[in-house]
């Protein structure tokens, strides 16, 4: 069984490796030499991606930042719907999510 420090330090890495992707991700977007055309769509392709790799880092990010939040108020393996203890094994598959296997269906 993982303990809640356990939990706790797995989230505060990763949420550590996304903010290092989150600034990767805005440094490629903000560095544009090309000038020619071809490498411009090129750029903008590549832009694209990197918006929607960002777009998601934010996002596991905030759920993060939710889940550490709950751990520091001892709400953490709780289910934020119905108060419903999480399974472990969707603790170690999900550690941030905010919800039973349950009330995840159904959200």
């Amino acid at each position: 069984m993982t303990t809640i420090a356990e939990r706790k330090r797995a989230l505060e890495a990763r949420r550590a490796e996304l903010l290092g992707r989150i600034e990767t991700v805005e440094d490629g977007l903000d560095s544009h030499g090309e000038k020619d055309w071809e490498e411009l769509a090129v750029e903008r392709e590549d832009d694209e991606v990197l918006e929607d790799l960002g777009a998601a880092a934010v996002t596991e990010l905030r759920m993060i930042e939710a889940a550490l939040g709950r751990i520091a108020a001892d709400e953490y393996g709780f289910c934020t719907l119905c108060g419903a203890q999480i399974a472990e094994g969707r603790l170690d598959a999900v550690p941030a999510t905010p919800f039973c296997a349950t009330c995840a269906a159904k959200h």
